[in-house]
């Protein structure tokens, strides 16, 4: 299928990146220092979600800002190795012009640069949790990333991997690419679901991005 954009605007983690055998080694560790059973671990939706979010349905609010601070800690100290590049992520974005996408996490902007940088990617836009005050499901982020790219939001194509996050994109009214690289294609409702980018090519038209997705 082939799908018209001025904007490209990608998930990090799962989409971009994969850096989840750190994310659940950081967290169970995090979880076991701060007294957080495993039955209530498990009821959270720990992926595509601002970390702040998570710990705030795990923790009391006098809890919450030391215990967000210690899961960044572990974060950025287990980058190293850690994070690897998806594959197509790297061949999409060499075909885009560095105004014409955007990184949209829910990670903070000191975890997004060290994951990105361990895999040579420097975006010239970046929205991270730091960023917004509402956190994807709710559209800010991609708005937010919109705004700052000088296009309109219906003309921007979303790439994610999370339910969270393309619920975020529908909202703000942006067509959606799923990626089937954390959970099941039951799970997704996007415009188009893939196995990952390597079924994702883009030329530059002038002013517009033509967008080929093989499904």
């Amino acid at each position: 299928m082939k799908i018209h954009a001025d904007a490209l605007l990608f998930d990090n983690d799962g989409t971009l990146i994969s850096s989840m055998a750190s994310v659940y080694r950081c967290w169970t560790r995090w979880a076991g220092e701060f007294g957080v059973s495993a039955d209530d671990f498990a009821r959270v939706e720990l992926h595509g979600r601002p970390a702040a979010e998570i710990v705030a349905d795990l923790l009391p609010a006098a809890t919450v800002p030391a215990a967000v601070a210690r899961i960044e800690r572990l974060e950025v100290e287990d980058v190293a190795g850690g994070v690897v590049l998806l594959p197509g992520a790297a061949d999409l974005l060499a075909a885009l012009p560095a105004d014409r996408w955007a990184v949209v996490t829910s990670a903070s902007r000191r975890l997004a640069e060290a994951r990105l940088a361990e895999v040579g990617v420097r975006p010239k836009t970046l929205i991270a949790a730091d960023d917004i005050t509402r956190g994807k499901p709710d559209p800010e982020p991609f708005l937010l990333a919109a705004r700052r790219l000088g296009v309109d939001p219906a003309r921007c194509l979303v790439f994610e991997d999370a339910p969270a996050g393309l619920r975020s994109g529908t909202a703000a009214g942006m067509g959606t690419v799923a990626l089937a690289t954390t959970h099941d294609r039951a799970e997704l409702t996007a415009d188009a679901v893939v196995g990952d980018l390597t079924v994702v090519s883009v030329q530059v038209r002038g002013s517009e991005l033509e967008i080929d997705v093989v499904v």
